[in-house]
């Protein structure tokens, strides 16, 4: 059962989910951006500057934590996003070095 902010713990990450979430190209480059940002590094979704209108971004991110890709947090008026790259790569070995092999 995910926890009260929508994360899915780690034997619910789901590949097919995971995938899905990835098969869309902003949601893609969100994930190939927080790789290239050093570990536990926390952005706020505005910072992605991804040219869809808010309530887009809003959904492009909340897609990305129910597939338990990344962990966001309350701050304040916005949510910070962290790669949960320790998870991914425990869950699907492999997966996030093809991401960065491929941005």
């Amino acid at each position: 059962m995910p926890d009260e902010d929508g994360h899915p713990s780690l034997e619910e990450m789901d590949l097919r989910t995971v995938l899905s979430a990835l098969s869309d190209p902003l949601r893609y480059g969100i994930v190939a951006a927080l790789l290239r940002e050093p570990e536990g590094t926390a952005r706020t979704c505005a910072s992605f500057d991804l040219p869809v209108s808010k309530s887009t971004t809003t959904h492009h991110f909340k897609t990305l934590r129910e597939a338990g890709l990344v962990r966001q947090v309350n701050r304040g008026n916005s949510r910070a996003a962290t790669l949960r790259r320790t998870e991914l790569n425990q869950r699907f070995p492999g997966l996030l070095d093809l991401i960065d092999g491929n941005p």
